[in-house]
C-alpha cells in the first residue's frame, strides 16, 4: 500500500496565473496579474469605475462606467501608470488604453 503525502492546499487565486502560464496564454497571466493588484495601484475610487480587461503587448485596455470616468482618468494616465509601475515592475503595462463598457455591480 502506498503512502500518500499530504500538502497543505493552495488558494486558487496563486494557482491561476502559473496554470495560464502553462497553456502559453502570457497575456491572461499579465491581465490576471493586473487585477489582482488593480485597487492596491489605482485606488479605490478609480477601482470602483474602472477595470482592467486585457493586455494586449505591454498595453493595459481597461473599461470604465461612465464617459466622464474614461476622460478623467485619461487626463491621469499617466499618473496611473506610474502607479502601476511601483506595484507591478517591470511587469508593468507602459499604455493604457481606456472605454466606456464596464457596468458596476451594485
Amino acid at each position: 500500500m502506498a503512502v500518500r503525502r499530504k500538502s497543505k492546499p493552495k488558494p486558487i487565486s496563486g494557482l491561476v496565473g502559473q496554470v495560464l502560464a502553462d497553456l502559453g496564454l502570457e497575456a491572461a497571466q499579465d491581465a490576471f496579474r493586473i487585477g489582482e493588484v488593480w485597487e492596491e495601484a489605482v485606488g479605490p475610487d478609480v477601482a470602483r469605475h474602472c477595470r482592467p480587461v486585457a493586455v494586449r503587448g505591454k498595453v493595459l485596455e481597461a473599461e470604465v462606467d461612465s464617459s466622464v470616468w474614461c476622460q478623467q482618468l485619461q487626463m491621469e494616465r499617466e499618473q496611473l501608470l506610474e502607479a502601476l509601475r511601483r506595484v507591478l515592475g517591470d511587469a508593468a503595462p507602459t499604455d493604457l488604453r481606456f472605454r466606456v463598457g464596464y457596468n458596476r455591480r451594485p
